[in-house]
């Protein structure tokens, strides 16, 4: 089953500095039928202006996964990390048993980014953070797993959930498939371009809620950039 949640029916909130567009349920923006998707908590499509940013906030027991499309974010935490993850590449906050955050765009251009929220697998882990260059190249014609709760996948970023972040560059006509299982959820946003999922077409930026799919077959309409998160119930 594909249910398709286009980019202009998503919840929207224009702060100004922010302009974000929710998937699902979050902050102001409610929708009891789109709360969650499996574990999948969170998927956020944010554009921050120059020189603006999130000011140090808290969080726990989430593992909060950085996609950024354009741009770059400046992270700092209550643990001592700073870091700063640019376009392609993926930062992972697991918050664990509290820490305390800012993310800045300290660029000349507007940041464009996801940020996902997956419900770890228990509560209590130790709070960390890391970040990864995955570049674009790498992931032609093919998916490469970002963040992992596999302890097997150290090539990707590590998450305590059993849930994969995975993204894949296509060119126009290109197929790539990946086996999903049928018991489990995957979400799709097309960051770039337009794909068609089994018949389905997705365009940029839409979301596609997926169950009951053993092998998932995604087709390029034209050039794109894809993220999948797959995840239990």
């Amino acid at each position: 089953m594909i249910e398709i949640r286009p980019f202009d029916h998503i919840g929207h909130a224009d702060h100004g500095w922010l302009d974000a567009r929710h998937h699902f349920s979050f902050a102001s923006y409610f929708d009891p039928a789109r709360v969650k998707w499996g574990a999948l908590r969170v998927w956020n499509d944010d554009a921050i202006a120059p020189g603006t940013g999130f000011g140090t906030h808290p969080h726990r027991d989430m593992e909060i996964i950085t996609y950024v499309r354009e741009g770059a974010i400046t992270h700092e935490d209550s643990l001592g990390n700073r870091g700063r993850t640019q376009a392609g590449d993926v930062q992972v906050m697991s918050a664990g048993t509290g820490i305390r955050h800012s993310e800045h765009n300290r660029e000349s251009e507007t940041t464009r980014l996801f940020q996902i929220w997956i419900m770890p697998d228990r509560a209590g882990h130790a709070p960390s953070w890391g970040t990864r260059t995955f570049p674009r190249g790498e992931r032609a014609g093919q998916f490469v797993v970002l963040a992992s709760g596999r302890p097997e996948e150290d090539d990707a970023l590590p998450i305590n959930a059993d849930a994969r972040v995975l993204g894949a560059t296509l060119h126009k006509g290109q197929v790539v498939e990946y086996r999903l299982g049928a018991e489990r959820f995957g979400y799709l946003v097309p960051a770039r371009g337009r794909v068609e999922i089994e018949g389905t077409s997705v365009n940029e930026r839409d979301g596609a809620a997926i169950s009951g799919t053993d092998i998932l077959r995604i087709r390029a309409l034209e050039d794109a950039e894809i993220v999948l998160v797959d995840t239990h119930d």
